[in-house]
């Protein structure tokens, strides 16, 4: 168990995190005219790997022995966390707003608490699975509009069911980091951009559509994801999933509706509705409802 202080601490280093994902959202949406899904993945790693570089070269060579014997979960987490969730997220993206992207990813704690459940026998408080839940149900909530016939009808549009995809694949990632292997953060991520840049290389060069305009837009928003979603938040999401774990991890994924919508109605001009704002206030319930348990090690 931690230390009230480090408790403030994993939740600032989660809320900093949150802020820059909702920012990889909208600069999703905002340049999907200028750069297709694959190539803007593609150039994020790329450029995420060339930052993180100097920070991971040093000790590399003494953590490669454990990540080779890790090289599974390793893979998977390339797999899941780099290459699908954020491919496919930006897939997403092409076909709904920045806002619903946002709010859908509200489900990641209701999934990540099924996937640790069923694959780790992970339980938790009832309190905590209560307030998790609640945030999953305000995510629906604006998901269907507030629509009870469209729930019955299940009509979710093709970006929504991307977007879903990639919040699944993103709670496997949460669950998974538990079976990274215990390397310095900077070795370990360099693993996983570098992976998922050479996972992503022959997939753009054979995949058609792929297009790229070199404008101050595009320039700026590789620049953008390569840095602050890419480096900064996945060094603090790792290093705040270990210290809390991962339903811990998860439930602070719902925080990212509530700046991400804020940011899409400000910055992409979209219009937010009567159940965004309903949405909004159950997940910030639910988070409340979920806070007051201590931050345990797993």
């Amino acid at each position: 168990m931690t230390s009230k202080r480090g408790d403030w601490l994993t939740y600032v280093m989660l809320g900093c995190t949150i802020a820059f994902w909702a920012g990889n959202s909208i600069v999703g949406r905002a340049v999907r005219a200028e750069i297709d899904p694959v190539t803007l993945a593609l150039m994020r790693w790329i450029g995420a790997t060339i930052v993180v570089t100097p920070l991971a070269w040093r000790g590399l060579r003494a953590d490669l022995p454990a990540i080779r014997a890790a090289w599974k979960p390793t893979l998977a987490l390339c797999v899941a966390g780099i290459v699908g969730f954020n491919t496919v997220l930006y897939a997403g993206l092409q076909y709904t707003s920045a806002a619903n992207a946002l709010l859908m990813q509200a489900s990641v704690p209701g999934l990540v608490l099924a996937i640790a459940a069923i694959f780790f026998a992970q339980r938790e408080p009832w309190i905590k699975v209560f307030g998790i839940l609640l945030s999953v149900f305000g995510a629906a909530f604006t998901i269907f509009k507030g629509d009870v016939h469209a729930v019955l009808a299940l009509r979710l549009g093709k970006g929504d069911l991307i977007v879903l995809a990639a919040c699944l694949l993103w709670a496997i990632y949460t669950v998974l980091l538990r079976l990274a292997p215990k390397v310095r953060p900077a070795s370990f991520l360099f693993v996983l951009f570098a992976g998922g840049a050479l996972i992503l290389l022959p997939v753009a060069l054979i995949l058609p559509g792929r297009h790229l305009e070199l404008t101050a837009a595009s320039i700026g928003a590789i620049a953008y994801v390569s840095v602050f979603p890419s480096v900064i938040a996945y060094f603090l999401f790792n290093a705040s999933v270990a210290r809390a774990g991962s339903a811990i991890g998860g439930q602070a994924i719902a925080l990212m509706p509530i700046i991400g919508a804020l940011l899409a109605a400000l910055l992409l001009g979209e219009a937010l509705r009567w159940y965004h704002g309903v949405g909004i206030a159950i997940i910030l319930a639910g988070i409340v409802i979920a806070a007051p348990g201590r931050v345990q090690n797993r």
